[in-house]
């Protein structure tokens, strides 16, 4: 199954969104059907997480388990990914997005950047079957982006009109980057891209 149909894919599942901030994907989960659970260490959420890194519900209780743009963050791989398996049925899915490239971003921390071939054997170490791998954003279009990042940056401080041009530049040049990462050869894409959408489960015993 296509990564991203797995993860629209719900109707009567629970999903725990392991690590989840601001919660941004809730309503996209909860209008096709999926019992979205959010879990973090602190905020309006619905799991808290203690700070061992263990997620406060029941072990075997989710069909989904989300983590997107987190992985990054955890600087304890081998807790994050454990408790991963622990609180998903069998049968169930682990959804995962990470950076291949970016710049450092933390939140509160930033530990790491991944090839498609190290993220794929992180997982396979610690017990994990990859499904899928898919590259989003390959190396034109993430340096376009990373150069917006710094234009957007630079702009906010001009007055008056900052904003604005900011705003339309970022409109410019992301379709640029459309435009680049259809041009770029998947086997550049595959092995070079700014984030890794991942599709896995448990491996058997």
């Amino acid at each position: 199954m296509n990564v991203r149909a797995a993860a629209l894919d719900g109707t009567g599942k629970i999903a725990i969104d392991f690590g989840c901030g601001d919660q941004p994907y809730r309503h996209l989960f909860e209008t096709r059907g999926v019992t979205y659970r959010g879990a973090d260490f602190g905020g309006k959420v619905d799991i808290a997480i203690t700070d061992e890194g263990r997620v406060e519900v029941e072990g075997k209780t989710a069909n989904l388990v989300l983590s997107f743009q987190v992985l990054e963050h955890v600087r304890d791989l081998d807790t994050y990914l454990s408790e991963a398996k622990r609180i998903l049925r069998p049968g169930g899915t682990l959804l995962l997005s990470t950076h291949g490239t970016w710049l450092y971003h933390p939140h509160p921390e930033d530990h790491r950047r991944w090839t498609r071939q190290g993220l794929i054997n992180e997982l396979q170490s610690r017990g994990w079957t990859v499904d899928e791998c898919e590259a989003i954003c390959g190396p034109l279009a993430w340096t376009t982006l990373i150069r917006l990042t710094g234009y957007c940056f630079a702009l906010r401080r001009v007055p008056l009109i900052g904003r604005t041009v900011g705003a339309l530049l970022a409109v410019a040049m992301n379709l640029r980057a459309v435009l680049e990462d259809r041009i770029t050869p998947r086997s550049i894409r595959d092995h070079n891209a700014c984030v890794y959408l991942v599709q896995a489960r448990p491996s058997a015993a």
